[in-house]
């Protein structure tokens, strides 16, 4: 069988239409399908009588009816790649942003607020209270990121880089503006409260969305 034509081994003439081409196809496959070696001539006869086809089609010499398929159209194109341009991002910025389920926002930030609000609303010993609410920030800190990334050391080394920032931040800032005026509730800012403040919000945001 595999030393005779490929329309031979399909059992057509050279003038079979298509539909008689796809049709002994077909019914060879029913008929010997399980045998593998005799499949894999049928298939080889039934594509090269469409690559004479289409060379024939592309000669002018015959004209190839709509939803024929040639074998290098019947190999699975590949599936191009989906991008979500609403959601993407820099590489280099996915290395570093995380997207935490909000359960791991609202949690850390609960408790940063309560901290801001004993920061700013306790008036016993204020330099007392802010150093005990930057010690608690730092605590929570390094247990946020720890939990997150299971990483004590990192946690710890981006916590104190966080407060250093954060109070250099609130620090120039404060020197840098007129506090007198500010108030929140009727309650004015010192600039170590300020400071502590935006260390917080600092912490918050290092601990939920910093990876």
């Amino acid at each position: 069988m595999s030393d005779q034509s490929p329309y031979e081994n399909l059992g057509v003439s050279k003038d079979a239409s298509f539909d008689e081409i796809q049709n002994a196809r077909n019914r060879l496959l029913e008929q010997y399908g399980s045998d593998n070696r005799v499949r894999e001539i049928v298939e080889a006869a039934y594509d090269a009588i469409l690559m004479e086809r289409l060379r024939m089609r592309q000669e002018g010499k015959i004209k190839v009816p709509e939803g024929i398929r040639f074998p290098e159209m019947r190999m699975p194109s590949p599936q191009k790649q989906v991008v979500n341009s609403s959601g993407y991002s820099p590489s280099w910025l996915q290395r570093f942003w995380d997207q935490p389920s909000v359960s791991d926002i609202l949690w850390p930030a609960g408790c940063y607020l309560g901290l801001i609000s004993i920061s700013m609303f306790v008036d016993y010993n204020t330099a007392q209270v802010l150093q005990l609410t930057l010690l608690a920030g730092l605590v929570l800190s390094i247990y946020f990121i720890n939990r997150k990334e299971n990483k004590f050391l990192r946690a710890v080394l981006l916590t104190l880089v966080t407060l250093v920032v954060g109070l250099m931040m609130g620090g120039l800032i404060a020197g840098g503006i007129p506090l007198d005026g500010l108030s929140i509730l009727g309650k004015s800012i010192s600039p170590n409260q300020f400071s502590a403040v935006l260390t917080f919000i600092l912490m918050w945001f290092v601990s939920s969305f910093l990876r």
